[in-house]
């Protein structure tokens, strides 16, 4: 039970904290596909705010708004794994892109553009551009990158874990996988990493990219979706050389 001031602590704390819900899912739809609803991640971080404002207790020594954080993420994390955001068949869609760029790097020595990649997965450039929207919310990791693909090898991420018993993830970040992203942007074409410093260290959303950049925000998310799908082919491809 709470007296009235403590109830309208909690009140407050919602009412304060409600602007940074939408902060957060606006910085999360940035980074989906656009048939993801802002409301909808508004409306789950809501929730999670809730549950950090009945939680919470100033006795765990961490700020409230440290706290709310990251129980407001994980209620919008939680939405878009129940209403499964990306489909397997766009998941398919992406690994194609991949594999079409990490096949054409091979055969020509350099970056394709986007042109070649087209014609080498048979479709026109405008289905090229249209595939790679729909692929918005391709991501660098998958939570299945930590297991073996369907042709039985090991798998691209496997080399850089030091141990089973340790957290995956935070081998990774600990571990040379930091390294080899950091290899993966440089060997981007300059448009492509210019997007990824702005986007990742300015953390500037997708249409000041596009002012900044002098395209339509679609492009930037075209353009977005690309450099991950060469980041990912280009991370399995020299973490497969000498791999039995």
């Amino acid at each position: 039970m709470y007296n009235v001031k403590g109830k309208k602590g909690k009140n407050d704390l919602l009412e304060q904290h409600a602007p940074l819900v939408k902060k957060l899912a606006h910085q999360l739809k940035a980074k989906l596909p656009p048939s993801v609803e802002v409301d909808d991640l508004i409306q789950a971080g809501m929730m999670g705010l809730l549950d950090a404002v009945q939680r919470y207790e100033e006795t765990h020594g961490a700020q409230f708004e440290t706290y709310a954080v990251q129980r407001i993420r994980g209620a919008m994390l939680d939405e878009l794994r129940s209403s499964d955001w990306l489909p397997r068949s766009i998941r398919q869609n992406a690994r194609k892109v991949e594999e079409a760029l990490q096949t054409l790097l091979q055969q020509l020595g350099r970056p394709p553009q986007e042109a070649e990649v087209a014609q080498h997965m048979k479709i026109s450039l405008v289905e090229y551009q249209s595939l790679l929207t729909e692929c918005g919310g391709h991501q660098l990791i998958y939570y299945e990158d930590f297991h073996d693909d369907d042709g039985g090898h090991e798998h691209f991420l496997d080399r850089y874990q030091t141990s089973e018993s340790d957290d995956p993830l935070q081998n990774l970040i600990n571990g040379g996988f930091r390294e080899a992203v950091v290899d993966s942007i440089k060997a981007l074409p300059e448009r492509e990493q210019i997007l990824m410093a702005l986007y990742y260290e300015q953390e500037m959303n997708l249409k000041e990219i596009g002012a900044v950049m002098g395209v339509s925000e679609s492009r930037v998310c075209q353009l977005h979706s690309q450099a991950i799908s060469r980041m990912r082919s280009y991370l399995r491809e020299h973490s497969w050389s000498g791999v039995s």
